[in-house]
């Protein structure tokens, strides 16, 4: 089955590729993996924003990272990547959160259930999720991502 047509099959419509926000591609291939550059959450075209343990719920910030992964996918779409994807390698979370907030991997797994959701096997994925002080444009999270494709 094709990657569209599993999106289509779970009722996931993929929002427009974001443009990059600063001097940077939002997908480099080198050597058989697409490098995607860290995505911003847009959800109902409103960016996500505010901090985790502050003004942001957990099931805020699950949401927000699930909006990254999308945003993933639709760069790796608007790349002509999505259906050459052999493997989701590594996702990078990076969660905007206060000091005291330590729930960072459950935040990530919005992304990451988003990959197995849609790459099934294929989705599982090395991770990491990092706590910081901020990120571009108030984001609550922000998601990049190493992606095996074939050439």
């Amino acid at each position: 089955m094709s990657i569209e047509a599993r999106l289509n099959e779970l009722g996931i419509v993929l929002p427009e590729a974001a443009a990059p926000v600063a001097s940077y591609m939002p997908v480099v291939v080198q050597g058989g993996f697409a490098h995607v550059s860290g995505q911003l959450p847009f959800i109902n075209g409103e960016l996500a924003t505010g901090r985790l343990g502050e003004d942001v719920d957990l099931e805020g910030g699950m949401a927000a990272a699930r909006a990254c992964g999308l945003m993933i996918l639709a760069q790796l779409k608007a790349a002509g990547l999505l259906e050459q994807v052999e493997r989701v390698v590594k996702l990078g979370a990076f969660v905007s959160s206060t000091t005291d907030f330590t729930d960072q991997p459950k935040v990530a797994n919005g992304a990451s259930d988003l990959m197995f959701e849609v790459f099934g096997e294929k989705g599982r994925h090395a991770r990491a999720a990092v706590g910081v002080p901020v990120l571009p444009l108030g984001a609550a999270v922000e998601v990049d991502a190493v992606i095996a494709v074939s050439e």
